[in-house]
């Protein structure tokens, strides 16, 4: 896969000298409160999760997620598609932006905004989704603006920082992206 452009960011494949900066993000509190993670990783643990790519799909290897930066590129996160089933034609999203100077920028909703696109005029998929915790507005918010939507919610399904929390999941069809390509 060639490298993915959107107006202020780019997605390109994920690099060894990423790890380093994931290893600092997946260990910041802030950075994981709205992801699955919830123990510390070491730098062996990412440089194994690195590792462990080259035996993925190339469809499902994660992208990081780049800025400009004058002249230049500033990595920012990292996203992906995976859980891809060729036969019903839809695969689940996840994302990360790590630098939390970069948050409430947009970033995200472009970010899923060009995945969506590579889901669906690359991959030829039919229906994209993601689960996000009912408490992360700001990752909700980010989604619905790239055009998912509230398919449902599954009552207290994660247990995180002391609490249960609901976890919605939000999707978004070829046609409705279709529609919005139109608009």
């Amino acid at each position: 896969m060639s490298v993915i452009y959107g107006e202020r960011i780019r997605l390109r494949a994920v690099e060894r000298e990423d790890v380093k900066k994931f290893c600092i993000w997946v260990n910041d509190p802030e950075v994981t409160r709205h992801l699955a993670l919830y123990l510390p990783l070491s730098t062996v643990d990412e440089e194994n999760w690195f590792d462990s790519l080259s035996k993925r799909d190339q469809s499902e290897k994660p992208l990081a997620i780049e800025i400009r930066d004058g002249d230049g590129w500033k990595l920012i996160g990292n996203c992906g598609v995976f859980g891809i089933d060729t036969v019903s034609r839809l695969g689940e999203l996840g994302i990360m932006i790590g630098e939390k100077d970069e948050w409430n920028k947009g970033y995200g909703t472009e970010t899923m905004t060009l995945l969506l696109r590579h889901c669906f005029e690359t991959l030829n998929l039919n229906r994209v989704y993601l689960h996000v915790y009912a408490e992360n507005l700001r990752g909700k918010r980010a989604y619905e603006k790239a055009g998912f939507v509230e398919e449902g919610r599954l009552r207290e399904a994660i247990y995180k920082r002391g609490k249960y929390d609901d976890v919605v999941v939000m999707s978004v069809l070829r046609s409705e992206w279709n529609l919005r390509k139109k608009e």
